[in-house]
């Protein structure tokens, strides 16, 4: 029997590690291979752990009794809302992404497809809600703020993964942007409120900023920690001369001091 779980945890291993080197390989936003790479992932244990969770608020256990999606968004109509409003914001990001509103969806027949559909179809209002724009930043942005709310989840950790891999193979020269959008987004979900089970579409006529005052989220974290993540060490390195780095050979301090120094 152990033999027999060594081979199936093998196995799975194997799989995930082949979905991450898919949507690894493939264009942001490629959710076929995202959605591939959560199947791969997900686990009764796991899924237990975040369904209670995101069940901890009665609008999250009344979101999981219910599996209540959206319903129908008409675009042009939140088009005509006022300029600040939730609706409005929502319309244009979608119109300017060229992007389409969720469609209605049939009840779901399980928490995982259930989970699955509710993060796809608000993903676009999370970035309203918390001043993400459509950029790589912008998206790693959200990424760690949904890891922050569904936090724990394998799903979340497993695709900052991807990304943090992106970065290292294919996007090193933003390494600074990215990391100051990890830190943003990480730190401005353990703030908020949980978004889990919020009924959005009640809210489209309100102002995004009484929204966001509501689930304790501000966009822009204190100005000491925006200036630090604003701040470029490659502005601020030290250039050594070829006597500083012959003074450092001469030095009585041991190697890995000097290393560390």
């Amino acid at each position: 029997m152990n033999f027999i779980n060594s081979l199936k945890h093998q196995l799975k291993t194997l799989v995930i590690g082949y979905r991450f080197m898919q949507v690894v390989q493939a264009p942001y936003g490629a959710f076929i291979q995202i959605g591939k790479y959560a199947d791969a992932l997900m686990d009764e244990h796991g899924m237990q752990l975040m369904i209670r969770s995101l069940a901890r608020t009665p609008q999250g256990k009344q979101a999981l009794a219910e599996r209540r999606y959206l319903g129908a968004v008409d675009l042009d109509a939140l088009l005509q809302l006022p300029s600040d409003t939730l609706g409005h914001l929502y319309a244009a990001h979608m119109k300017r992404n060229g992007l389409l509103p969720p469609p209605v969806r049939e009840p779901a027949p399980n928490d995982y497809i259930y989970l699955f559909n509710y993060v796809s179809e608000t993903h676009d209002i999370w970035h309203i809600v918390t001043g993400s724009d459509t950029t790589k930043a912008g998206e790693l942005q959200v990424e760690t703020f949904s890891l922050a709310q569904f936090y724990p989840s394998r799903f979340w950790v497993a695709l900052l993964a991807k990304n943090f891999l992106k970065i290292a193979l294919y996007e090193i020269e933003l390494c600074e942007e990215l990391m100051a959008a990890v830190v943003r987004g990480w730190i401005m979900g353990r703030r908020a409120k949980s978004l889990f089970g919020i009924p959005w579409q009640e809210l489209w006529e309100m102002p995004i900023d009484q929204i966001r005052a509501e689930l304790n989220i501000n966009p822009f974290l204190s100005t000491e920690i925006e200036a630090t993540l604003a701040q470029s060490n490659l502005d601020t390195s030290i250039s050594f001369t070829s006597e500083t780095a012959s003074n450092a050979s001469s030095s009585s301090l041991t190697p890995a001091l000097r290393i560390g120094s």
